[in-house]
Protein backbone atom coordinates (compact mmCIF):
# COMPACT_ATOMS: atom_id res chain seq x y z
CA UNK A 1 0.00 0.00 0.00
CA UNK A 2 2.90 2.45 0.83
CA UNK A 3 4.37 1.94 -2.46
CA UNK A 4 1.07 2.36 -4.75
CA UNK A 5 0.83 5.59 -2.79
CA UNK A 6 4.51 6.72 -3.09
CA UNK A 7 3.77 6.40 -6.81
CA UNK A 8 0.66 8.12 -6.81
CA UNK A 9 2.44 11.22 -4.81
CA UNK A 10 5.37 11.04 -7.58
CA UNK A 11 3.58 10.97 -10.53
CA UNK A 12 1.51 14.38 -9.49
CA UNK A 13 -1.90 13.36 -10.77
CA UNK A 14 -3.63 15.78 -8.97
CA UNK A 15 -1.63 18.58 -9.75
CA UNK A 16 -1.79 17.13 -13.23
CA UNK A 17 -5.56 17.26 -13.06
CA UNK A 18 -5.24 20.78 -11.58
CA UNK A 19 -3.30 21.92 -15.20
CA UNK A 20 -5.32 20.16 -17.30
CA UNK A 21 -8.93 22.50 -15.47
CA UNK A 22 -6.82 25.66 -15.60
CA UNK A 23 -5.96 25.21 -19.32
CA UNK A 24 -9.21 23.95 -20.47
CA UNK A 25 -10.28 27.09 -18.48
CA UNK A 26 -8.22 29.06 -20.40
CA UNK A 27 -9.26 27.41 -24.15
CA UNK A 28 -13.35 27.07 -23.23
CA UNK A 29 -13.93 30.32 -25.28
CA UNK A 30 -11.11 29.93 -28.19
CA UNK A 31 -11.03 26.16 -29.33
CA UNK A 32 -14.46 24.25 -30.33
CA UNK A 33 -17.40 22.26 -29.20
CA UNK A 34 -15.60 18.77 -30.07
CA UNK A 35 -12.14 20.01 -28.39
CA UNK A 36 -13.79 21.19 -25.41
CA UNK A 37 -16.20 17.57 -24.88
CA UNK A 38 -12.16 15.80 -25.61
CA UNK A 39 -11.06 17.97 -22.93
CA UNK A 40 -13.87 16.59 -20.67
CA UNK A 41 -13.71 13.60 -21.32
CA UNK A 42 -9.70 12.92 -21.12
CA UNK A 43 -10.26 14.60 -17.25
CA UNK A 44 -13.12 12.65 -16.94
CA UNK A 45 -10.71 9.62 -17.86
CA UNK A 46 -7.77 10.83 -15.79
CA UNK A 47 -10.02 10.95 -12.44
CA UNK A 48 -11.29 7.79 -12.71
CA UNK A 49 -7.70 6.49 -13.11
CA UNK A 50 -6.76 8.88 -9.80
CA UNK A 51 -10.06 7.13 -8.02
CA UNK A 52 -9.13 3.60 -9.01
CA UNK A 53 -6.03 3.86 -7.85
CA UNK A 54 -7.28 5.47 -4.61
CA UNK A 55 -9.84 2.25 -4.71
CA UNK A 56 -7.13 0.17 -4.91
CA UNK A 57 -5.11 1.56 -1.59
CA UNK A 58 -8.77 1.78 0.07
CA UNK A 59 -8.60 -2.20 -0.43
CA UNK A 60 -5.34 -2.35 0.22
CA UNK A 61 -5.81 -0.50 3.87
CA UNK A 62 -9.16 -2.22 4.90
CA UNK A 63 -6.76 -5.87 4.37
CA UNK A 64 -4.02 -4.47 6.30
CA UNK A 65 -6.72 -3.42 9.04
CA UNK A 66 -8.28 -6.85 9.69
CA UNK A 67 -11.27 -8.64 9.05
CA UNK A 68 -12.99 -5.59 10.61
CA UNK A 69 -11.30 -2.87 11.06
CA UNK A 70 -12.36 -0.16 9.11
CA UNK A 71 -15.80 -1.12 8.84
CA UNK A 72 -17.47 1.73 10.29
CA UNK A 73 -15.94 4.27 8.22
CA UNK A 74 -16.62 2.02 5.00
CA UNK A 75 -20.31 2.08 6.31
CA UNK A 76 -20.70 5.45 7.44
CA UNK A 77 -18.95 7.16 4.20
CA UNK A 78 -18.09 5.03 1.61
CA UNK A 79 -21.28 3.01 1.19
CA UNK A 80 -23.41 6.07 1.42
CA UNK A 81 -21.35 7.40 -1.74
CA UNK A 82 -21.82 4.35 -3.30
CA UNK A 83 -25.69 4.60 -2.66
CA UNK A 84 -25.61 7.40 -5.23
CA UNK A 85 -25.57 5.31 -7.83
CA UNK A 86 -22.09 5.79 -8.39
CA UNK A 87 -19.80 3.09 -9.74
CA UNK A 88 -16.46 2.41 -10.89
CA UNK A 89 -15.37 -0.02 -12.84
CA UNK A 90 -11.79 -1.70 -12.06
CA UNK A 91 -9.19 -0.52 -14.52
CA UNK A 92 -8.17 -3.32 -16.52
CA UNK A 93 -4.74 -2.10 -16.85
CA UNK A 94 -2.34 -1.93 -13.97
CA UNK A 95 -0.95 0.74 -11.64
CA UNK A 96 2.39 1.23 -13.78
CA UNK A 97 0.29 1.33 -16.91
CA UNK A 98 -1.78 3.88 -15.52
CA UNK A 99 0.90 5.57 -14.11
CA UNK A 100 2.74 5.52 -17.47
CA UNK A 101 -0.26 6.73 -19.62
CA UNK A 102 -0.88 9.89 -17.09
CA UNK A 103 2.85 10.09 -17.99
CA UNK A 104 2.27 10.20 -21.77
CA UNK A 105 -1.13 12.07 -21.19
CA UNK A 106 1.02 15.15 -19.10
CA UNK A 107 3.63 14.87 -22.48
CA UNK A 108 1.31 15.15 -25.00
CA UNK A 109 -0.67 17.98 -22.72
CA UNK A 110 3.29 19.61 -22.99
CA UNK A 111 3.33 19.49 -26.54
CA UNK A 112 0.49 20.23 -27.37
CA UNK A 113 0.76 23.68 -25.19
CA UNK A 114 4.24 23.79 -27.16
CA UNK A 115 2.34 23.51 -30.24
CA UNK A 116 -0.12 26.07 -29.48
CA UNK A 117 2.28 28.80 -28.46
CA UNK A 118 4.54 28.08 -31.51
CA UNK A 119 0.94 28.63 -33.16
CA UNK A 120 0.09 31.67 -31.94
CA UNK A 121 3.77 32.72 -31.98
CA UNK A 122 3.40 31.95 -35.59
CA UNK A 123 0.21 33.75 -35.91
CA UNK A 124 1.61 36.96 -34.97
CA UNK A 125 4.13 36.40 -36.78
CA UNK A 126 1.59 36.21 -39.78
CA UNK A 127 -0.20 39.17 -38.94
CA UNK A 128 2.66 41.42 -38.67
CA UNK A 129 3.48 40.20 -41.80
CA UNK A 130 0.13 40.80 -43.17
CA UNK A 131 0.30 44.54 -41.73
CA UNK A 132 3.23 45.08 -43.44
CA UNK A 133 2.07 43.82 -46.44
CA UNK A 134 -0.94 46.22 -46.23
CA UNK A 135 1.54 48.97 -45.62
CA UNK A 136 2.87 47.93 -48.73
CA UNK A 137 -0.30 47.76 -50.62
CA UNK A 138 -1.42 50.75 -49.50
CA UNK A 139 1.71 51.97 -50.62
CA UNK A 140 1.24 50.99 -53.86
CA UNK A 141 -2.06 52.01 -54.44
CA UNK A 142 -0.49 56.01 -53.37
CA UNK A 143 2.01 55.19 -55.82
CA UNK A 144 -0.20 53.78 -58.22
CA UNK A 145 -2.25 57.14 -57.75
CA UNK A 146 0.76 59.26 -58.33
CA UNK A 147 1.33 57.31 -61.31
CA UNK A 148 -2.03 58.13 -62.59
CA UNK A 149 -1.99 61.93 -62.13
CA UNK A 150 1.64 61.96 -63.83
CA UNK A 151 -0.02 60.42 -66.89
CA UNK A 152 -2.62 62.72 -66.95
CA UNK A 153 -0.20 65.79 -66.35
CA UNK A 154 1.46 64.15 -68.91
CA UNK A 155 -1.53 63.62 -71.36
CA UNK A 156 -2.39 67.42 -70.75
CA UNK A 157 0.97 68.60 -71.28
CA UNK A 158 1.25 65.97 -75.00
CA UNK A 159 -1.99 67.70 -75.81
CA UNK A 160 -0.68 71.17 -75.41
CA UNK A 161 2.53 70.39 -77.01
CA UNK A 162 0.51 69.01 -79.91
CA UNK A 163 -1.46 72.04 -80.34
CA UNK A 164 1.45 74.26 -80.05
CA UNK A 165 3.26 72.19 -82.77
CA UNK A 166 0.20 72.42 -85.01
CA UNK A 167 0.25 76.41 -84.71
CA UNK A 168 3.88 76.18 -85.49
CA UNK A 169 2.73 74.35 -88.48
CA UNK A 170 0.91 76.84 -89.49
CA UNK A 171 2.99 79.66 -89.10
CA UNK A 172 5.80 77.75 -91.08
CA UNK A 173 3.39 77.49 -93.72
CA UNK A 174 2.36 80.64 -93.77
CA UNK A 175 5.86 82.00 -93.71
CA UNK A 176 6.38 79.16 -96.83
CA UNK A 177 3.89 81.12 -98.78
CA UNK A 178 5.66 84.92 -98.50
CA UNK A 179 8.44 83.13 -99.12
CA UNK A 180 7.49 81.66 -102.19
CA UNK A 181 5.92 85.13 -103.14
CA UNK A 182 9.36 86.60 -102.35
CA UNK A 183 10.69 84.62 -104.85
CA UNK A 184 8.83 85.26 -107.24
CA UNK A 185 9.16 89.03 -106.72
CA UNK A 186 12.75 88.38 -106.93
CA UNK A 187 12.59 86.77 -110.00
CA UNK A 188 10.83 89.59 -111.37
CA UNK A 189 13.09 91.39 -110.26
CA UNK A 190 16.05 89.71 -111.83
CA UNK A 191 14.29 90.42 -115.25
CA UNK A 192 13.52 93.64 -114.58
CA UNK A 193 17.60 93.97 -113.86
CA UNK A 194 18.32 92.29 -117.53
CA UNK A 195 15.96 94.55 -118.81
CA UNK A 196 17.86 97.55 -116.52
CA UNK A 197 21.43 95.99 -117.86
CA UNK A 198 20.56 96.06 -121.58
CA UNK A 199 19.16 99.75 -121.02
CA UNK A 200 22.63 100.70 -119.70
CA UNK A 201 24.19 99.72 -122.56
CA UNK A 202 22.17 101.24 -124.72
CA UNK A 203 22.73 104.59 -122.57
CA UNK A 204 26.50 104.03 -122.64
CA UNK A 205 26.13 104.15 -126.46
CA UNK A 206 23.75 107.24 -126.42
CA UNK A 207 26.12 108.61 -123.97
CA UNK A 208 29.28 108.16 -126.39
CA UNK A 209 27.40 109.44 -129.36
CA UNK A 210 26.34 112.18 -127.32
CA UNK A 211 29.72 112.99 -125.87
CA UNK A 212 31.04 113.31 -129.61
CA UNK A 213 28.15 115.25 -130.65
CA UNK A 214 28.87 117.32 -127.69
CA UNK A 215 32.78 117.59 -128.75
CA UNK A 216 31.71 118.61 -132.36
CA UNK A 217 29.14 120.92 -131.03
CA UNK A 218 31.91 122.70 -128.71
CA UNK A 219 34.18 123.25 -131.54
CA UNK A 220 31.64 124.70 -133.33
CA UNK A 221 30.86 127.07 -130.69
CA UNK A 222 34.73 128.31 -130.37
CA UNK A 223 34.54 128.57 -134.10
CA UNK A 224 31.70 131.15 -134.37
CA UNK A 225 32.67 132.97 -131.47
CA UNK A 226 33.42 136.58 -132.03
CA UNK A 227 36.27 138.43 -129.98
CA UNK A 228 33.90 141.55 -130.60
CA UNK A 229 31.66 142.33 -127.26
CA UNK A 230 28.34 143.48 -129.38
CA UNK A 231 27.56 139.86 -130.49
CA UNK A 232 27.22 138.51 -126.75
CA UNK A 233 25.22 141.41 -125.76
CA UNK A 234 23.07 141.06 -128.17
CA UNK A 235 22.96 137.19 -127.96
CA UNK A 236 22.54 138.07 -124.17
CA UNK A 237 19.23 140.16 -124.90
CA UNK A 238 17.73 137.92 -127.20
CA UNK A 239 14.62 136.24 -125.61
CA UNK A 240 14.91 133.14 -128.21
CA UNK A 241 16.43 130.15 -127.03
CA UNK A 242 19.73 128.90 -127.86
CA UNK A 243 20.72 126.40 -130.22
CA UNK A 244 22.98 124.50 -128.20
CA UNK A 245 21.73 121.78 -126.67
CA UNK A 246 21.37 121.25 -122.69
CA UNK A 247 22.37 118.05 -121.26
CA UNK A 248 18.76 117.50 -120.37
CA UNK A 249 17.47 118.00 -123.80
CA UNK A 250 20.31 115.71 -125.15
CA UNK A 251 19.43 113.29 -123.06
CA UNK A 252 15.73 113.32 -123.20
CA UNK A 253 15.02 110.19 -125.24
CA UNK A 254 17.10 108.04 -123.38
CA UNK A 255 15.09 109.45 -119.63
CA UNK A 256 12.40 109.11 -121.96
CA UNK A 257 12.75 105.19 -122.54
CA UNK A 258 13.96 104.76 -119.08
CA UNK A 259 10.88 106.44 -117.51
CA UNK A 260 8.70 104.19 -119.46
CA UNK A 261 10.22 100.97 -119.00
CA UNK A 262 10.13 102.03 -114.91
CA UNK A 263 6.66 102.76 -114.71
CA UNK A 264 5.92 99.80 -116.19
CA UNK A 265 8.01 97.82 -113.59
CA UNK A 266 6.13 99.97 -110.81
CA UNK A 267 3.16 97.58 -111.74
CA UNK A 268 4.90 94.74 -112.71
CA UNK A 269 7.11 94.47 -108.95
CA UNK A 270 6.35 97.22 -106.71
CA UNK A 271 2.01 97.48 -107.47
CA UNK A 272 2.20 93.55 -106.41
CA UNK A 273 4.30 93.75 -103.49
CA UNK A 274 1.80 96.29 -102.14
CA UNK A 275 -0.79 94.31 -102.79
CA UNK A 276 0.72 91.19 -101.20
CA UNK A 277 1.28 93.44 -98.47
CA UNK A 278 -2.23 94.95 -98.18
CA UNK A 279 -4.35 91.28 -98.79
CA UNK A 280 -3.14 90.45 -94.95
CA UNK A 281 -4.99 92.92 -93.65
CA UNK A 282 -7.94 93.18 -96.17
CA UNK A 283 -9.48 89.98 -97.90
CA UNK A 284 -11.16 92.38 -99.97
CA UNK A 285 -9.45 92.48 -103.16
CA UNK A 286 -11.30 95.48 -104.96
CA UNK A 287 -10.21 97.57 -101.94
CA UNK A 288 -6.71 96.69 -102.20
CA UNK A 289 -6.61 97.36 -105.66
CA UNK A 290 -8.41 100.80 -105.39
CA UNK A 291 -6.37 101.50 -102.32
CA UNK A 292 -3.01 101.11 -104.86
CA UNK A 293 -4.80 102.89 -107.40
CA UNK A 294 -5.60 105.93 -105.24
CA UNK A 295 -1.74 105.82 -103.83
CA UNK A 296 -0.38 106.05 -107.71
CA UNK A 297 -2.47 108.58 -108.72
CA UNK A 298 -1.87 110.78 -105.48
CA UNK A 299 1.92 110.29 -105.54
CA UNK A 300 1.41 111.66 -109.25
CA UNK A 301 -0.01 114.41 -108.24
CA UNK A 302 2.30 115.54 -105.01
CA UNK A 303 5.71 114.84 -106.99
CA UNK A 304 3.91 117.25 -110.08
CA UNK A 305 3.13 120.10 -107.31
CA UNK A 306 6.70 119.64 -105.45
CA UNK A 307 8.58 119.66 -109.29
CA UNK A 308 6.64 122.91 -109.64
CA UNK A 309 7.74 124.57 -106.58
CA UNK A 310 11.13 122.75 -106.88
CA UNK A 311 11.64 124.20 -110.00
CA UNK A 312 10.90 128.02 -108.66
CA UNK A 313 13.13 127.80 -105.89
CA UNK A 314 16.00 126.67 -108.80
CA UNK A 315 15.24 129.57 -111.18
CA UNK A 316 15.27 131.88 -107.86
CA UNK A 317 18.52 130.58 -107.13
CA UNK A 318 20.25 130.87 -110.89
CA UNK A 319 18.46 134.09 -112.19
CA UNK A 320 21.27 136.45 -110.73
CA UNK A 321 24.00 134.22 -111.84
CA UNK A 322 22.62 133.40 -115.45
CA UNK A 323 24.39 134.03 -118.31
CA UNK A 324 25.07 130.91 -119.79
CA UNK A 325 23.18 130.86 -123.87
CA UNK A 326 20.65 128.48 -122.24
CA UNK A 327 17.05 130.17 -121.23
CA UNK A 328 16.61 130.55 -117.85
CA UNK A 329 14.31 127.67 -118.12
CA UNK A 330 16.70 125.43 -119.86
CA UNK A 331 19.23 125.71 -117.18
CA UNK A 332 16.56 125.19 -114.27
CA UNK A 333 15.52 122.08 -115.91
CA UNK A 334 19.46 120.75 -116.51
CA UNK A 335 20.12 121.83 -113.02
CA UNK A 336 17.62 119.52 -111.77
CA UNK A 337 17.80 116.38 -113.87
CA UNK A 338 21.90 116.60 -112.63
CA UNK A 339 20.26 116.60 -109.10
CA UNK A 340 17.12 114.41 -109.28
CA UNK A 341 18.80 113.37 -105.33
CA UNK A 342 17.99 116.49 -104.12
CA UNK A 343 14.21 116.04 -104.20
CA UNK A 344 12.58 114.94 -100.88
CA UNK A 345 10.53 112.20 -101.87
CA UNK A 346 9.96 111.67 -97.90
CA UNK A 347 7.71 114.87 -98.05
CA UNK A 348 5.95 113.75 -100.83
CA UNK A 349 5.39 110.53 -98.81
CA UNK A 350 3.57 111.97 -96.00
CA UNK A 351 1.98 114.13 -97.83
CA UNK A 352 0.25 111.07 -99.92
CA UNK A 353 -0.54 109.15 -96.79
CA UNK A 354 -1.85 112.02 -94.98
CA UNK A 355 -4.03 112.79 -98.21
CA UNK A 356 -5.40 109.18 -98.46
CA UNK A 357 -5.92 109.15 -94.59
CA UNK A 358 -8.84 111.43 -95.19
CA UNK A 359 -10.25 109.72 -98.93
CA UNK A 360 -13.65 108.34 -98.68
CA UNK A 361 -13.28 106.01 -101.11
CA UNK A 362 -11.52 103.64 -99.59
CA UNK A 363 -11.14 101.93 -96.69
CA UNK A 364 -8.73 100.65 -94.19
CA UNK A 365 -7.89 99.15 -91.06
CA UNK A 366 -7.36 101.21 -88.15
CA UNK A 367 -4.42 98.67 -86.39
CA UNK A 368 -2.98 99.39 -89.61
CA UNK A 369 -1.13 102.23 -91.37
CA UNK A 370 -0.72 103.36 -95.16
CA UNK A 371 2.54 103.63 -94.49
CA UNK A 372 2.80 99.76 -95.14
CA UNK A 373 3.09 101.16 -98.98
CA UNK A 374 5.37 103.47 -98.54
CA UNK A 375 7.98 101.78 -100.81
CA UNK A 376 5.28 102.00 -103.77
CA UNK A 377 4.77 105.64 -102.92
CA UNK A 378 8.09 107.00 -102.78
CA UNK A 379 9.26 105.04 -105.71
CA UNK A 380 6.38 106.60 -108.00
CA UNK A 381 7.06 109.52 -106.53
CA UNK A 382 10.50 109.55 -107.68
CA UNK A 383 9.67 108.50 -111.15
CA UNK A 384 6.41 110.90 -111.65
CA UNK A 385 8.89 113.60 -110.59
CA UNK A 386 11.79 112.69 -112.89
CA UNK A 387 8.68 112.44 -115.78
CA UNK A 388 8.48 116.22 -115.56
CA UNK A 389 11.74 117.11 -116.84
CA UNK A 390 11.25 115.26 -120.28
CA UNK A 391 9.79 117.54 -123.40
CA UNK A 392 7.04 116.87 -123.60
CA UNK A 393 6.59 115.59 -119.48
CA UNK A 394 4.69 112.19 -118.98
CA UNK A 395 1.37 112.47 -117.04
CA UNK A 396 -0.90 110.09 -116.08
CA UNK A 397 -4.20 109.70 -118.02
CA UNK A 398 -7.90 110.91 -115.93
CA UNK A 399 -9.64 108.28 -114.66
CA UNK A 400 -12.93 108.39 -112.96
CA UNK A 401 -14.88 105.13 -111.87
CA UNK A 402 -18.29 104.71 -113.93
CA UNK A 403 -16.63 106.14 -117.12
CA UNK A 404 -16.83 104.74 -120.78
CA UNK A 405 -14.75 102.38 -121.18
CA UNK A 406 -11.59 103.85 -123.88
CA UNK A 407 -10.32 101.34 -125.58
CA UNK A 408 -6.78 103.37 -126.41
CA UNK A 409 -6.19 103.56 -122.78
CA UNK A 410 -7.42 100.11 -121.36
CA UNK A 411 -6.76 97.09 -122.18
CA UNK A 412 -9.33 94.53 -123.57
CA UNK A 413 -12.71 95.66 -124.27
CA UNK A 414 -15.45 93.72 -121.84
CA UNK A 415 -18.01 95.93 -121.11
CA UNK A 416 -18.85 99.56 -121.95
CA UNK A 417 -18.67 100.81 -118.43
CA UNK A 418 -15.87 101.18 -115.97
CA UNK A 419 -16.34 100.00 -112.65
CA UNK A 420 -13.10 100.64 -111.09
CA UNK A 421 -9.68 101.43 -112.11
CA UNK A 422 -6.34 99.52 -111.18
CA UNK A 423 -3.32 100.87 -112.93
CA UNK A 424 -3.20 104.75 -114.51
CA UNK A 425 -2.66 104.85 -118.42
CA UNK A 426 0.92 106.19 -119.14
CA UNK A 427 0.04 109.68 -121.76
CA UNK A 428 2.69 111.76 -123.47
CA UNK A 429 0.70 114.84 -124.41
CA UNK A 430 -2.65 113.60 -125.69
CA UNK A 431 -1.25 110.35 -126.61
CA UNK A 432 -1.41 107.02 -124.68
CA UNK A 433 2.20 105.80 -123.94
CA UNK A 434 1.19 102.75 -121.26
CA UNK A 435 -2.32 101.32 -121.34
CA UNK A 436 -3.81 101.10 -118.26
CA UNK A 437 -5.95 98.28 -116.48
CA UNK A 438 -9.75 98.73 -114.86
CA UNK A 439 -12.56 96.58 -113.88
CA UNK A 440 -15.62 96.81 -115.76
CA UNK A 441 -19.12 95.64 -115.85
CA UNK A 442 -22.96 96.15 -118.07
CA UNK A 443 -25.17 98.54 -116.29
CA UNK A 444 -25.52 101.63 -114.19
CA UNK A 445 -22.68 102.34 -112.02
CA UNK A 446 -23.66 102.63 -108.00
CA UNK A 447 -21.62 105.94 -106.27
CA UNK A 448 -20.20 104.45 -102.96
CA UNK A 449 -19.27 106.14 -100.07
CA UNK A 450 -16.99 104.11 -97.92
CA UNK A 451 -15.42 105.16 -94.42
CA UNK A 452 -11.85 104.48 -93.42
CA UNK A 453 -12.73 101.40 -90.95
CA UNK A 454 -12.30 97.98 -90.18
CA UNK A 455 -15.50 96.92 -92.15
CA UNK A 456 -16.85 99.21 -94.44
CA UNK A 457 -20.42 99.14 -95.42
CA UNK A 458 -20.08 98.70 -99.49
CA UNK A 459 -23.45 99.23 -101.60
CA UNK A 460 -23.57 97.03 -104.40
CA UNK A 461 -25.62 97.37 -108.01
CA UNK A 462 -28.55 95.14 -108.47
CA UNK A 463 -26.87 93.33 -111.53
CA UNK A 464 -23.40 93.73 -110.31
CA UNK A 465 -21.74 91.68 -114.10
CA UNK A 466 -17.94 92.05 -113.83
CA UNK A 467 -15.22 91.65 -115.90
CA UNK A 468 -11.49 92.13 -115.43
CA UNK A 469 -9.66 93.41 -118.04
CA UNK A 470 -5.91 92.09 -118.76
CA UNK A 471 -3.19 92.77 -117.01
CA UNK A 472 -0.15 92.83 -118.45
CA UNK A 473 0.97 96.46 -120.06
CA UNK A 474 2.66 96.70 -123.12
Amino acid sequence: MADTLRRLTNTSSFSVLQDKLESWHKDYHVISCDQNLNRCCELIELTAKIQGQLFAILNLTAAEGGHYAGVETLKTRLLPWLGTCFSMAKPSVTDDTSLQLIQDSVEKDRRIRELCASHENDMQKMETQLCSSRLQLDSVRAELVDAHKELDEIKSKSATTLLATEDEILQLKADLRCAHEQVEIYKRKLDALDDYEHQIRLLRDEVSYLSTEKAVLQDRLVRSRSPSPLPRLSSCSSPMRSESPTRAQLTNSSRHARLVSRFSDLYAVERLEAQTLLRRYIADLEMVQKIIFIAVVESCKTAKLAYRQFKLRVKKTLSPSHYGPESLEDAAVDYIVRNLDLYDVQDSVNTVINTMNVNPRISFPPEVDFVLISTLIRETCRVAFAMQTLEPPLDLAFASDGELYNDNKLFDFAAPLVMYHVWPALMEGNAVIVKGEAVTRRGALVIRSQSRSSSPVRSRSLSPTRSLVSLYNI
